[in-house]
Formats: C-alpha cells, structure tokens, sequence
C-alpha cells in the first residue's frame, strides 16, 4: 500500500505536538508525518455519502493521504487538524473562498483566507515528561489533583462508541456527552487510578466550576493549530 502511495508526490507535514508526547518508539514522536497529494481516489472518499453519514469521511480520508507508518488512532487531535488543514493546500490551494452575510448591512459577500498562513498555538512544553501523555492539573475550587491525557482519536472513538451505546439504553433521554469524554480523559484523582473512583468522581464530586477551569486550562496546553 505504501508502495502504491508513493508514486505521488509527498510533503512532510508538521505536528503541532512536535512529537512530544508520543512515546519514542512511535513513529510520530518524530514530530512529522509524510502526507501524499489528493487525488480522484481521495475526492471519491470525500463524496462517499456512505461514509459521511456514518462520521468516519475525514477518517478514511487521512487513512488515504497518510504515508508514514502510523496508527492513526495514536493521533492527537490537534495533530489530526494540521494533517487535514495541509491536505487540503495541497490538493486545493491556500487560497480558501467563502461566502458570508454581512451582519451590519444582510448583505452577501466575499472572502478569502491564506490557509497557510494559519500557525501552530504556541505552548510551553518544557515541563512535560517526553514521551509520555499525561498532566496534573489541581482544580482550583475542590482542591483534587486530577491526572489527565490529551485526547486522541482512539479517544474520540471510544467516547463515541460509548454514547452509542447509551444512547440505546437512554431511548432519547440525557446524552451525559460531558461526563463520558471526562471519563475517558482523567486517568487518576488524587493519584488513584481505579475506574470506579474516576467515574464516581466525576459523576458526583467534580464541580461545574473546576470543569470550567479545567477546560480553559486545556486550550491553553493543548497543541493546535491557532
């Protein structure tokens, strides 16, 4: 497959996460990736009205335009946003047209946007363990130290399976969204990583305001594109 691939052209891309929590032994922690341009193949992926009603269009796509040897679901979410703005320059241009109303006048109109002039978020890492995904943070109002993993799209994955799930069980009921990606987050409280102690916390003891901490916390340590 990766033979087939390679009778394109390929750029490396850039991660955000510049590799640095990726363990050593993972082909990311190099902190790039090789990405081969689009083609028809990849535009019949995009249209795949199969694959766009089950979710997984910019999945495949990537899984497509992907050289390097990964496991995509090792992929940090702020990676996977980079890989995907690159793909599009390459198989469209940087040059991205759009059109808009105008909230001062209705009026329809016009814009364009330099995609590449889109940059990675500037974040400190200096004080993360290499190779390892997982943070402390202290929530401000309850005083717990909760253990934390950056999410990936094995996360996202696992987050979505679980909601299915529920959502079967709930029949149109609460989808309890927020806790569940939580759950699948927070890896310990107070150093105890028990599920059970995870899931009872956040269901029961994290208050609304630490969650509205925590959250901005994330956007400002999470590797992105800005």
């Amino acid at each position: 497959m990766a033979e087939e691939k390679r009778q394109f052209p390929t750029e490396m891309i850039s991660l955000p996460s510049k590799g640095h929590l990726y363990s050593k032994d993972n082909p990311l922690s190099s902190g790039e990736v090789e990405v081969k341009y689009m083609t028809a193949r990849e535009e019949d992926i995009l249209t795949s009205q199969n694959l766009i009603q089950k979710g997984i269009v910019l999945d495949k796509l990537l899984e497509s335009l992907i050289v390097s040897d990964i496991n995509h679901d090792d992929l940090l979410l702020g990676d996977k946003n980079a890989i995907l703005l690159a793909a599009r320059v390459l198989a469209y241009g940087k040059e991205y047209e759009f059109e808009y109303t105008d909230p001062s006048d209705g009026e329809s109109k016009t814009e364009s946007v330099d995609l590449t002039s889109f940059e990675a978020k500037k974040v400190d890492t200096s004080k993360w363990a290499k190779g390892i995904n997982e943070h402390e943070y202290k929530l401000p109002n309850s005083k717990k130290v909760i253990t934390f993993k950056l999410v990936t799209q094995g996360d996202e994955k696992a987050v979505d399976s679980q909601l299915k799930a529920l959502s079967k069980i709930t029949k149109g009921g609460i989808q309890p969204e927020i806790t569940t990606r939580l759950k699948q987050q927070i890896t310990a409280v107070d150093g105890n990583r028990e599920t059970q102690t995870i899931n009872q916390f956040v269901d029961n003891e994290l208050l609304s305001r630490d969650t509205f901490e925590f959250r901005n916390h994330l956007k400002t340590m999470t590797p992105d594109i800005d």
